[in-house]
C-alpha cells in the first residue's frame, strides 16, 4: 500500500515505522524540519518538508495515488481541512484523522471524517479497566463508543440462559467458547461455567452485564 501520513509528532513517527516495518510505501509529511527529525535515521520511506494545507505539498507527498492517508497534526482545523481535500479533491480510498481536542470532535464529525481520540479512547481504556471484576475489554471501536468484551460466566449461572443475561441490555453476543471451541452463540442456549462469552456492547450496557454476573457470583 502507498501511505501518506501527515504530521511528524510521536503518533505519526510511530504509524509512519509500523506502516515501513510492513513492507508498504510510506510517505511522512510535515511543515517543521525539527518534526521530521523525530524519525530514526534508518526510516526507509519518503519525507516532504512543508505546509499540509499547500495543495502543492500534498501533490509532492503523492496524495493522488495514496491508497490511504492518516492526518495526525495536533491541530484538528487543520487535520479537518487536510483529510477534506483528501477526500473530496483526490478521492483517497481510505482517510483517518486524529482528534487531538475532544472538544473539536464535533468539528471532524461536520466532515463525516473517521476520527479517532486517544485522549477520549484512552480515558474510556483506563476507565474500564479499573473495574474490578472478571470481564476484559478486548476492542474499542471508534472512540470507545462500542466495546467487544470478554466474560468469564461464573457458577451461579450454570444452566441459565444467555437471554436472561442480556435482555435490556443494549448488545449484541458475538461468541461463546466452550471447552476450547468457539461457536455463534443461541440466545436461548443454556450456559455453563467458565463458559467465555465474547460481546459486542456500550460501555453502560458493558456495565450492566458486569453487575448482572457480578450480583449472581
Amino acid at each position: 500500500m502507498k501511505i501518506v501520513v501527515v504530521g511528524c509528532g510521536r503518533v505519526g513517527a510511530e504509524l509512519a515505522h509500523r506502516f515501513v516495518g510492513k513492507g508498504h510505501d510510506v510517505t511522512v509529511v510535515d511543515h517543521q524540519h525539527q518534526a521530521l527529525d523525530a524519525l530514526s535515521p534508518d526510516f526507509r520511506g519518503r519525507i516532504v518538508e512543508g505546509e499540509p494545507l499547500a495543495q502543492d505539498t500534498l501533490h509532492r507527498a503523492g496524495v493522488a495515488e495514496a491508497d490511504g492517508v492518516a492526518v495526525v497534526t495536533d491541530n484538528d482545523t487543520v487535520n479537518a481541512v487536510v483529510a477534506h481535500v483528501c477526500n473530496t479533491v483526490y478521492h483517497v480510498p481510505r482517510v483517518v484523522v486524529r482528534n487531538y481536542d475532544p472538544r473539536r470532535l464535533p468539528l471532524l464529525e461536520a466532515f463525516n471524517l473517521q476520527a479517532i481520540g486517544s485522549i477520549m479512547w484512552g480515558a474510556h481504556r483506563l476507565e474500564e479497566m479499573l473495574y474490578n471484576t472478571d470481564t476484559e475489554t478486548v476492542f474499542s471501536a471508534g472512540n470507545g463508543e462500542v466495546e467487544i468484551i470478554e466474560m468469564v460466566i461464573p457458577p451461579a449461572w450454570q444452566q441459565r440462559t444467555l437471554a436472561e443475561l442480556i435482555t435490556g441490555v443494549e448488545c449484541v453476543p458475538a461468541a461463546i467458547t466452550r471447552n476450547g471451541r468457539a461457536a455463534l452463540p443461541a440466545v436461548g442456549g443454556l450456559l455453563e461455567a467458565n463458559d467465555l462469552l465474547h460481546v459486542s456492547a456500550t460501555p453502560d450496557a458493558a456495565r450492566i452485564l458486569r453487575a448482572r454476573l457480578g450480583q449472581e457470583a
